[in-house]
């Protein structure tokens, strides 16, 4: 008798559906535990690792603490054997334990910025025939009198103030005898703009400071881009700094200049407010106040010049015999042909008090100075008595005549 092995053959093999699917379940839960398990045992070493590893940096941080400590007393003790060593050595040199301070270093000065009241202000006088006309107290930073100081204008060579002033800030002391030479795009530029000049030549070499005074005495044009150049390297780059030192100065809303040199241009504007701020910076600067109130100066010999050349600064010429009262100190006027002739000086009265007059719109070169002669005496000249237009047309004949056979001589 054969038994039948195959499946099913016995009831105990058999499983039935609901055994299947609870055996199933089983086994699924079986699974998660084990990830359950897995995943608590990946956090434990995980929390033991960070424990271990802030264990580790607090360790670290006590023993570098120790080194430290230690280091600062083996310094110290070898300090104090250096001090005890000194003193045996040194017996009689006082021993100082403090550390020596260390030197306070200068504090950076702030742009002064240049302004004057406008309380109780006169008028210009009917024999100053300027369009517009400022007189400033410098002491008293206040405007005395005036007509239309406010109004923009062309200042003209009076720009040159401004140039003197920011090549002078850029240039060391030690500079004024470097050389420079006169390139032709420089004295090129001078010719094509039909600029008065100082008469430097082209190539040839000259000092910065011959620059600064031909840049003044003259108003020579080769000489202000020729001391652009030099300390900005370009016209351009220069104006750059000029225009900066108006922002520095509080007149950028009211002032803009295009050029170092005073050309007509749209965008190149003034007024006689600003040019006698601009006047009173340059004056408070020493070697600024130097160039502006020299009246002659040769420049270095050269080549090309070997005796140099001579150099007027003819404002403060022409009006120093007709001071009564004031003595005019510095100038500097201004020319072009859209908005006339121009001036700016500074003068003390008897009592060494400084004054500041700007005038601008006059018809001519000595009628300006008539204007500035006559601002000042009204103020400080009791027995001035003011001219007629007539008296002042002679006395500008006279003086040009005078001037002539001077020069002839």
């Amino acid at each position: 008798m054969f038994m039948d092995n195959s499946v099913g053959s016995y009831p105990w093999n058999r499983l039935d559906p609901e055994d299947i699917e609870r055996r199933k379940r089983e086994a699924y839960r079986a699974v998660l535990r084990q990830k359950r398990r897995k995943k608590r045992l990946l956090k434990i070493r995980l929390m033991f690792a960070g424990l271990v590893l802030f264990v580790a940096l607090i360790i670290t941080g006590i023993i570098f603490t120790i080194v430290k400590l230690v280091g600062m007393v083996m310094d110290n003790g070898a300090a104090q054997k250096e001090k005890a060593f000194t003193s045996i050595e040194k017996p009689l040199e006082l021993q100082i334990d403090d550390p020596e301070p260390e030197p306070e270093s200068e504090p950076e000065q702030e742009t002064r910025i240049y302004s004057a009241s406008e309380e109780d202000i006169k008028g210009l006088g009917a024999e100053v025939i300027g369009q517009y006309g400022i007189l400033v107290d410098t002491s008293e930073e206040a405007v005395l009198a005036g007509r239309g100081y406010r109004a923009r204008m062309n200042p003209a060579s009076m720009t040159k103030v401004l140039t003197l002033l920011v090549a002078v800030e850029h240039i060391e002391k030690s500079e004024l005898s470097s050389p420079f030479q006169m390139v032709f795009d420089i004295t090129n530029y001078a010719f094509v703009h039909d600029c008065s000049t100082a008469g430097f030549l082209e190539n040839e070499t000259v000092t910065v400071e011959d620059l600064l005074y031909g840049t003044i005495l003259p108003s020579g044009g080769d000489a202000a881009v020729g001391l652009a150049c030099y300390v900005a390297g370009s016209q351009e780059d220069f104006v750059v700094l000029m225009n900066r030192k108006l922002e520095e100065l509080g007149l950028s809303e009211t002032t803009h200049f295009t050029n170092c040199v005073g050309l007509f241009d749209e965008d190149h504007y003034s007024t006689c407010y600003d040019m006698a701020m601009i006047m009173w910076a340059a004056m408070d600067n020493e070697l600024c106040r130097q160039v502006l109130s020299t009246k002659k100066y040769t420049t270095s010999s050269t080549p090309e010049h070997p005796e140099g050349i001579e150099l007027s600064n003819w404002f403060l010429r022409r009006i120093e015999d007709k001071e009564k009262g004031f003595t005019v100190l510095g100038g500097k006027t201004g020319f072009v042909n859209e908005s006339g002739n121009c001036a700016v000086s500074l003068a003390t009265d008897p009592s060494g008090r400084e004054h500041i007059c700007v005038i601008a719109g006059s018809s001519s070169a000595w009628r300006c100075i008539y204007d500035h002669v006559a601002v000042y005496s009204s103020l400080f000249d009791p027995d001035y008595v003011p001219m007629t237009s007539e008296e002042a047309e002679q006395g500008i004949e006279a003086d040009k005549a005078e001037e002539s056979a001077e020069n002839t001589q």
